[in-house]
């Protein structure tokens, strides 16, 4: 699925198709109603016919999306390079907008950041091109922002390099940074 500004609806839908068929399975399969977090966490296990016992089993899961911040994204896909994977498995993005220190003001500081920071972001930009990444040029937006206004929706699952990727839990989604 081709990385955009916003979450397809082609994501979307293929998240909710899921949902019905496995979340009534696991409440027989559990014999009791089920929390929203639960719903959520069952509808993206990778092997929806597997032993869930909290606290005791071990469950993969698919999350419908990955969003990194320039400060740990540089790790993270220094590792994926090393997978030897030809493209990511799921929307990821890669926002630069953590190394931007506020000192002067906000075209002041961004200016420094770029010419500070030149390796990094042709780094990470570089990387998000060959492997199919979306890529958010510094002074693009916030993270933060970016994530709950453009990637989150109820229901969903995220991962992300950043400690505010929960953020997008504001909108029903399980999203762990």
């Amino acid at each position: 699925m081709a990385v955009t500004a916003s979450t397809p609806i082609e994501l979307v839908n293929d998240a909710y198709a899921r949902f019905d068929e496995r979340i009534d399975d696991a409440r027989t399969r559990l014999g009791r109603p089920l929390t929203l977090a639960e719903k959520i966490l069952i509808a993206h296990l990778a092997d929806p016919s597997a032993e869930i016992e909290r606290g005791v089993t071990y469950n993969d899961l698919n999350p419908d999306r990955v969003a990194m911040q320039d400060a740990t994204a540089q790790m993270a896909l220094l590792q994926f390079v090393t997978a030897g994977l030809p493209e990511v498995a799921v929307p990821s993005t890669v926002h630069c907008d953590h190394l931007i220190q506020a000192k002067e003001n906000g075209l002041v500081d961004l200016l420094a950041a770029e010419k500070n920071n030149a390796e990094v972001y042709d780094f990470l930009e570089s990387v998000s091109a060959k492997y199919g990444l979306g890529f958010w040029k510094p002074g693009a937006g916030i993270i933060h922002q970016v994530v709950l206004e453009n990637y989150a929706f109820p229901g969903g699952m995220m991962i992300g390099t950043d400690s505010h990727t929960p953020n997008a839990g504001g909108l029903g989604m399980i999203a762990i940074g």
